[in-house]
């Protein structure tokens, strides 16, 4: 199962700008994609281990693999080609 990796904070306006488009996500693909939210403050060295230097940042990973990645604010048409691949 492929899962979506949100890595954002609170006081980031981008990444609140995002979260209608993520809860959208998450029930559209309810069941076929693990939807996983990262608060970056509180879990920094998570962010670390996948490099991660700005947000937000959305990373689909297909097992341990990394298979796509964006950064900032982005369109739901561009996540949702992430996660047809």
């Amino acid at each position: 199962m492929l899962k979506l990796m949100d890595f954002w904070a609170p006081w980031c306006g981008p990444c609140k700008m995002m979260e209608p488009i993520f809860k959208e996500l998450k029930e559209e693909y309810k069941g076929k994609v693990e939807f996983v939210e990262i608060n970056v403050d509180v879990e920094g060295a998570r962010a670390q281990q996948f490099g991660v230097m700005g947000i937000p940042t959305y990373i689909v990973m297909d097992g341990d693999r990394e298979v796509g990645r964006k950064i900032g604010f982005t369109a739901k048409a561009e996540l949702v080609k992430l996660l047809n691949i």
